[in-house]
């Protein structure tokens, strides 16, 4: 890596708005609730932070992170505004973290929020091989991803959509969750279909909600909060775009940039993927989440989907993934989710997830994926 971190950096206090529909409140309220509970959680006053990352995607106004603040009193720091497309929250606590890791600052807020237009949501890129080969809509280049990991590794239908029964499973166990009702295997492979073989279930839901962190510098924690045992330390925090050449479009581990971030990310946390106990991944839809562990390394390619049928993926298994119900049932306001995964990992190691908490998990992963090839990698340990 070219920087390296200066100074241990831990997050103070994690906060979330629920994810659903609010159609009576708009985006500001979705943020600064979960602004306010994330300080709250943290033991710090507003008047203490330093600096504020705010990630979003949608427009609905302009200078939004100060439209928010506003609402608690503008003390006069910088905010920063972030759009990187679904890692637009992750990317703001990326740069929280780094901003303190360099020493430029002590503490720091990334938070995030959304309310995301009902309906399919569209690739954006001109040149991407989806949109050239006329798959214009995201969960359309999820379903030949689908399609050709199935002919590829002989993997079953009802395996991709034993993701989404799982994921619903967690989710009746989160009261933050957009979704709380869980689905028999029939129930989600009988749901009207999308783009085959990925059937309404098998999609993450278009949301609304907010998240927050509070960020410090360890040798910084007596200036601003207690020492009350909660501190979760980041261990690493890599993020990677794409690279001028062909992409890999059949499976996310022969696109370069995720490689090179989980690469980063292992290196400077100096742990490897068989050291992770708890995973959150961006499963926009059912086949994401398998891939997606494969790619990290969490499982040997081509074995994503064998994890998931037996279980190994689920609360009670060795390697519990998305344990909130992740993108498919907590659902997915796009710049909220990336802090929302930090949140969740943050809430687990904690040992404070009440039914959904996985047994003694020292290590956890945040993996967030953005249109337009980028890809955030963020390691959490006790």
């Amino acid at each position: 890596m070219a920087v390296k971190p200066q100074r241990e950096v831990v997050v103070l206090g994690v906060g979330l708005h629920p994810f659903g529909r609010f159609p009576e409140k708009d985006l500001t309220q979705l943020a600064q609730q979960a602004v306010v509970e994330a300080l709250k959680d943290a033991s710090v006053g507003w008047n203490t932070v330093q600096i504020a990352y705010f990630g979003h995607v949608y427009y609905q106004g302009m200078s939004l992170g100060e439209a928010t603040l506003r609402g608690l009193g503008l003390t006069g720091i910088p905010i920063v505004n972030v759009e990187n497309a679904c890692s637009s929250g992750s990317t703001a606590f990326w740069q929280a973290y780094w901003g303190i890791a360099t020493g430029l600052y002590d503490l720091a807020l990334a938070f995030g929020a959304e309310k995301v237009p009902k309906g399919p949501v569209a690739v954006t890129a001109e040149d991407s091989p989806e949109r050239l080969i006329g798959a214009d809509h995201m969960m359309a280049g999820y379903a030949l991803r689908a399609r050709r990991y199935m002919e590829e590794y002989n993997a079953p239908s009802e395996a991709l959509a034993q993701v989404s029964v799982k994921a619903h499973d967690n989710a009746a166990l989160n009261p933050y969750a957009q979704y709380n009702k869980t689905f028999t295997l029939a129930e989600v492979l009988e749901s009207r279909p999308i783009a085959d073989p990925l059937t309404l279930y098998q999609c993450c839901p278009t949301s609304e909600g907010g998240s927050a962190a509070v960020l410090c510098a360890r040798d910084a924690i007596k200036n601003f909060a207690p020492d009350n045992g909660r501190h979760v330390t980041v261990a690493a925090a890599a993020l990677a775009t794409g690279t001028y050449s062909v992409r890999g479009a059949d499976h996310p581990a022969l696109n370069p940039y995720r490689k090179e971030a989980s690469d980063q990310a292992y290196e400077m946390s100096e742990l490897g993927p068989e050291d992770v106990d708890i995973v959150q991944v961006h499963d926009a839809a059912t086949i994401g989440e398998v891939q997606q562990l494969e790619a990290l390394g969490i499982v040997p390619r081509g074995e994503g989907w064998v994890a998931t049928q037996t279980g190994r993926t689920r609360i009670s298994g060795d390697i519990p993934t998305n344990t909130d119900g992740g993108l498919l049932a907590m659902g997915h306001p796009f710049g909220a989710s990336g802090i929302r995964m930090i949140h969740e990992i943050v809430t687990q190691l904690r040992g404070e997830a009440g039914p959904r908490q996985v047994k003694d998990p020292k290590v956890g992963l945040a993996h967030c994926s953005g249109a337009g090839d980028v890809t955030t990698i963020h390691i959490l340990k006790k």
